[in-house]
């Protein structure tokens, strides 16, 4: 979907909203209240997982590219800076949320301005930004009204991060809800500057600005300022975009130590837990494992492996992501001495692994990057446990999988049959799904099918509509009655069974969801039945909502093989109907789903002007398997990105 597109269906009203009972850090005004400017109001849910902080950040960003793409009339003043800085407090609110409430959240980003009479920006101009969950009885961590933090607590500085940067934040706890805001102000530009590219200097600059921030206790003329001068904003933006994207675990250990050695430490080391062991405390089987060590020389890595294989640092007390001083773990290993911190990686009360990292010739770290490393390690924690749960779910996902789709398709005679069967997400389960099997009495039948949606919710239903095919097959029914009796199966009560057990499965998967919560059971479906004779195969088929099957001929000439009919769940009493053929001696029948069809290379589709028709008829005189390889290879080809898309495709041939 295009990015304007994306984000007015995810636009929400711009009414602004009413604030009750709101905190306000002293020293803060309240909220302008400005109108939201035309069309620069955007607003998304997102589920409470460790994505979330990512997916925000992308949101602000896009919700700011719409606004410039589509002319609102304030975007001159939006620069690259101030969109910066709105990610950066979207982020800190989100992952504040996220870890501390539990919640799913709503983000809303708005423009809030107005132009005076000679069209410059009047003064007042803001973004804001609003975090809200559902979870009104958790305080916020880091909101100085709630007296200082135990010292062990699992957060960051982001709200002192907040706090600064913009030019007022508060609290509105509402019943059912809690919502962080944040305004930051908006300077009238020259267009000629708009959504400019802060670096070098520039960039220097801002991060000495966060840096100082940070630091709980600002020191001019500091021993170590120049740990200070590395840009931890920039750093901080970079390991977040980069460890959002992982969704293996050993590959965010390995980033982790890349992103730290040489900026802020000399060697560094990643610890992974278990996932039966909670605290961290296994031993045999269970102990943590050295997942990444990395050296800033090369040549000293496996050297220091075999140090730190030895012994785990020990971290007492209770779960929380704090800095703790660990003992120089070796001598003879670059200079015989220096300063070790370890942070223990939690995230959701659990802890997934130890962070361990050691600079040479210092006595100790300096605040401020003590306090930049714990924001740096909760992110590691937030990626590991995304990963794990990524690798739970495509492990319950891939032994359904096996579970949907038959492990071999028959052999029918007299013909030739090739298939190409690509799910979208990695071999995870998919709407799509096909099948071929041996009906009795010399019949076989063949499904190519397409659930409306995808994830479980999809798999589900794909799970239950192959079953009821070859049951119905079996038992004797003619194409048409097949159709009918599946249609109705759909609608009946028994689906709602399905939907609970979908529900259950993905409760966090919002995204499928339709309107009224319920998971999305149509179908489409090309269902046939082949009867080998002496004259050639009888195919008998219809068509329910998919794509039309187009059958090709010697001499090269490609017409459909049947005609539209509405999808499977949608009425009451369709009234299918089938037709027949004879599959003639070379004739091959393409069946495909919409992976296919609607292949897109930006505004076009690979079957506009009928065209999987022409690619089908430049394959006369193939087999089904190099048919089958070509019409694959060309919706590959179609576009430079990938496929987005479950790709299936059945072909067809008669010997």
């Amino acid at each position: 979907m295009h990015l304007t597109e994306l984000l007015r269906s995810r636009t929400v009203g711009s009414i602004p909203m009413q604030r009750e009972n709101t905190f306000r850090p002293a020293g803060h005004a309240g909220p302008n209240p400005l109108r939201p400017a035309d069309g620069a109001h955007a607003g998304t849910s997102l589920p409470g997982n460790p994505l979330a902080p990512a997916a925000a950040r992308r949101f602000v960003r896009a919700a700011f590219a719409a606004w410039t793409e589509n002319g609102v009339p304030v975007a001159a003043c939006l620069t690259e800076r101030l969109a910066d800085d709105a990610v950066v407090l979207v982020s800190e609110l989100v992952t504040n949320a996220v870890v501390h409430a539990g919640t799913h959240v709503e983000v809303d980003c708005r423009l809030e301005a107005a132009l005076g009479p000679d069209g410059d920006l009047d003064e007042g101009a803001a973004v804001v930004i609003e975090v809200r969950d559902h979870h009104p009885g958790r305080t916020v961590q880091g909101d100085s009204a709630g007296g200082p933090a135990p010292a062990l607590a699992e957060y960051g500085r982001g709200l002192q991060l907040v706090a600064c940067l913009s030019e007022s934040w508060g609290i509105t706890y509402r019943p059912g809800s809690k919502t962080v805001w944040a305004r930051l102000p908006v300077d009238g530009v020259d267009a000629a500057r708009q959504i400019e590219v802060y670096a070098g200097e520039q960039a220097l600059q801002r991060g000495l600005r966060v840096a100082d921030i940070l630091s709980p206790q600002p020191k001019k003329g500091r021993e170590h300022g120049d740990w200070g001068n590395r840009g931890a904003l920039a750093f901080l933006a970079e390991a977040s975009d980069l460890l959002a994207g992982q969704l293996d675990e050993e590959m965010v250990a390995a980033l982790a130590g890349q992103l730290l050695v040489p900026r802020l430490a000399d060697w560094c080391a990643v610890w992974l837990n278990d996932e039966s062991d909670r605290h961290g405390r296994g031993t045999g089987p269970t102990a943590p494992r050295l997942a990444r060590v990395w050296h800033h020389s090369e040549s000293r890595i496996e050297e220091l492996r075999r140090v730190l294989e030895k012994d785990l640092p020990v971290i007492p007390g209770p779960l929380h992501g704090g800095p703790v001083p660990v003992p120089w773990p070796f001598d003879g290993i670059g200079d015989s001495s220096g300063t070790a911190l370890a942070y223990r990686l939690v995230a959701g009360g659990r802890a997934l692994g130890t962070l361990l990292l050691g600079r040479t010739g210092l006595m100790r770290f300096p605040d401020e990057v003590t306090g930049l490393l714990e924001d740096f390690s909760r992110r590691v924690a937030l990626a590991i446990g995304a990963a794990r749960q990524y690798a739970r779910q495509a492990t319950i996902s891939r032994v359904l999988q096996r579970g949907l789709l038959p492990s071999s398709m028959a052999e029918v005679p007299g013909v030739e049959s090739a298939l190409v069967y690509e799910p979208r997400d990695n071999g995870l389960a998919g709407g799509d799904f096909y099948d071929i099997f041996p009906a009795g009495d010399g019949r076989w039948c063949f499904a190519l099918g397409d659930v409306c949606g995808n994830g479980p919710e999809a798999a589900v239903v794909t799970g239950l509509a192959r079953p009821w095919l070859r049951l119905l097959a079996r038992e004797g029914y003619q194409v048409s009655d097949v159709l009918d009796r599946l249609n109705r199966l759909l609608l009946d009560d028994a689906m709602e069974a399905a939907e609970s057990a979908a529900r259950a499965v993905a409760a966090v998967e919002m995204r499928d969801l339709d309107a009224d919560g319920s998971p999305a059971r149509f179908l489409s479906l090309l269902y046939g039945e082949l009867e080998p004779s002496p004259e050639g195969v009888r195919c008998t088929l219809a068509c329910a909502g998919h794509p039309l099957p187009l059958l090709l001929s010697p001499d090269g000439v490609v017409r459909p093989a049947a005609a539209p009919q509405v999808l499977l769940g949608v009425l009451d009493q369709p009234g299918y109907e089938s037709e027949s053929f004879v599959l003639g001696s070379g004739e091959t029948l393409l069946c495909v789903t919409d992976g296919v069809t609607e292949r897109r290379s930006g505004v076009r589709m690979l079957d506009d002007g009928d065209g999987l028709s022409a690619a089908l008829a430049a394959c006369g005189g193939l087999s089904a398997g190099m048919v089958a390889e070509r019409i694959r290879r060309l919706v590959h080809d179609f576009a430079e990105t990938p496929v987005d898309d479950d790709l299936a495709l059945l072909v067809l041939q008669a010997r």
